[in-house]
């Protein structure tokens, strides 16, 4: 396919390593059917696929954006930051759900919470140096690139990094769900709670404001004033949809 030999020759690193990680997801839905433990009301397999899709993503985004930069020392120092950091994320994941544990918020012994800690420190290593991809982009002149396409993926490393960090809001409560405990009834797949606020909602679209806006700058705009406009638009909503779930309330009510 002619696409993801494109990508494998923009970026080996990342190609290959989102390849790896799209496996394991793979491999874990496999499991969600092999074995039964529950983890906070849903197959303990669930989570480390959706972390594993999430970063599969992540990566070859990533590895179709940065040689737009043209610094190759740069992106090859990012691409194995990135590596090593999601791959001590996804270890620690992986074996927590294996044993039918919490990975994240799980303070329940010296251990896990020194695996959490190290989980906090990996995902903050990659959000700072991401930001610094993205200051890149923003000192990056339109030469190559359609200028609403740029402003799609400065917008987007922008918001993926803001939002990125309202994990520490969710690690510093040790908690998602707001008003009740974490674990209630949610909705299919994503678990996002049905009767309460939710603050992985605004994580996950803020953070996939990485693949929305460079895909509206791409194909929906010709000017980057609308790209512009559509991004703050759809930061704007995001946010809301934060404020909602720190207010306690369910994203649709009932």
């Amino acid at each position: 396919m002619k696409f993801l030999q494109t990508l494998k020759e923009r970026n080996s690193l990342l190609y290959w390593f989102g390849s790896l990680m799209l496996t394991a997801a793979v491999i874990c839905v496999m499991f969600t059917q092999l074995d039964n433990t529950i983890v906070l009301g849903i197959n303990a397999w669930i989570k480390p696929m959706k972390f594993y899709v999430s970063i599969w993503i992540f990566c070859w985004t990533m590895a179709c954006f940065l040689p737009y930069l043209k610094q190759p020392v740069k992106e090859r120092s990012y691409s194995i930051m990135v590596i090593v950091a999601m791959s001590i994320e996804m270890v620690i994941i992986t074996w927590q759900a294996a044993n039918g544990r919490l990975s994240h918020f799980n303070e329940s012994s010296p251990l896990y919470g020194i695996l959490f800690t190290i989980m906090g420190i990996s995902i903050t290593i990659l959000g700072v140096w991401t930001g610094y991809i993205g200051y890149l982009f923003f000192k990056l002149k339109p030469l190559e690139l359609e200028e609403s396409y740029l402003w799609g993926i400065r917008l987007g490393i922008l918001f993926f990094v803001i939002f990125s960090f309202e994990g520490g809001l969710m690690a510093s409560r040790l908690a998602h769900t707001v008003g009740a405990a974490d674990g209630g009834e949610g909705y299919a797949l994503v678990n996002w709670s049905k009767k309460h606020g939710d603050l992985r909602i605004a994580h996950f679209l803020g953070m996939h404001a990485l693949q929305l806006l460079p895909i509206a700058g791409y194909f929906l705009f010709k000017k980057s004033l609308w790209t512009i406009l559509f991004g703050i638009m759809y930061a704007t909503i995001v946010t809301v949809i934060f404020v909602i779930a720190l207010r306690g309330l369910p994203i649709i009510p009932v």
